[in-house]
């Protein structure tokens, strides 16, 4: 596989259930931080700005492997609890693209994800297909020779 993108997101206060633990519609929200730091700051930094123009969620598959606490003992100071997230490119079809994730409460798997997401033409309301830029991109976070349509 190739590299997998890493990203470390801070857990919010307001993240907890009544539990204490991240609530379970919260590990969208922690995804989706992840996967906007992918595809809008890496595509950009890569040259790639056509994310940002229109991407739309078809569908979300969420793993829960084990509750994350905030875990006050982990934070400082100067800093909130974070946990790590590691995602890649699962799949790359014509007009769609399946981001796969990993979520790490310190060196923990607490859960695995997938989005799978349309480019999205927001000015004429429609998908549309990858383009060679955006491909090209993709594949640096896709395993070789696995899942590229």
């Amino acid at each position: 596989m190739s590299d997998r993108f890493v990203y470390h997101c801070t857990l919010r206060w307001s993240d907890l259930d009544a539990y204490g633990h991240v609530n379970n519609s919260r590990f969208l929200t922690l995804y989706e931080e992840a996967r906007v730091a992918l595809m809008f700051a890496g595509g950009r930094a890569w040259g790639v700005g056509s994310f940002a123009d229109g991407v739309v969620i078809r569908r979300h598959e969420v793993d829960y492997l084990r509750p994350v606490d905030y875990a006050l003992g982990r934070a400082t100071a100067e800093a909130a609890p974070t946990v790590r997230i590691e995602l890649w490119v699962e799949e790359i079809r014509a007009s769609r693209f399946t981001v796969a994730y990993e979520l790490y409460d310190g060196e923990v798997l607490a859960s695995r994800a997938r989005s799978v997401l349309v480019p999205f033409d927001l000015t004429r309301q429609v998908p549309r297909r990858i383009t060679p830029e955006e491909r090209d991109f993709l594949l640096t976070y896709a395993p070789q020779g696995g899942g590229v349509v």
